[in-house]
């Protein structure tokens, strides 16, 4: 981890649209995005079932309404986010029109790395 800082983006997608949505995310969305400068990485994710020991115990670990896709972009800064490219980027291609319109339980979050 050599940033400080990442940004999320936690979305579902209608399950019409899955297949669309991966294929541009990963041909077109991540690729513009990486170019934007301060855009260290990005990786996708998605949500699994979670069972692991606390206190002793096995838990299952549920969160209501999370999300299914998670992108992780590592990023320099906060202003990534307010650069023209980034405005530029983010809606380049067929995302804003293909994509975003059908997604929902969006969530965004910025963190800041606290330790070494």
């Amino acid at each position: 981890m050599s940033s400080r800082y990442f940004f999320t983006a936690a979305m579902d997608i209608a399950e019409s649209k899955e297949e669309e949505f991966n294929d541009i995310y990963e041909k077109e969305h991540i690729p513009y995005l990486t170019d934007v400068p301060g855009v260290i990485s990005i990786a996708r994710f998605t949500t699994q079932p979670l069972k692991m020991i606390l206190g002793g115990e096995e838990k299952e670990i549920v969160i209501e309404g999370q999300p299914k896709h998670t992108a992780v972009y590592e990023i320099e800064s906060p202003e990534v986010l307010l650069s023209d490219g980034w405005a530029q980027s983010v809606d380049k291609g067929r995302w804003s029109t293909n994509i975003r319109p059908h997604t929902f339980n969006r969530r965004h979050v910025l963190f800041k790395k606290t330790s070494i």
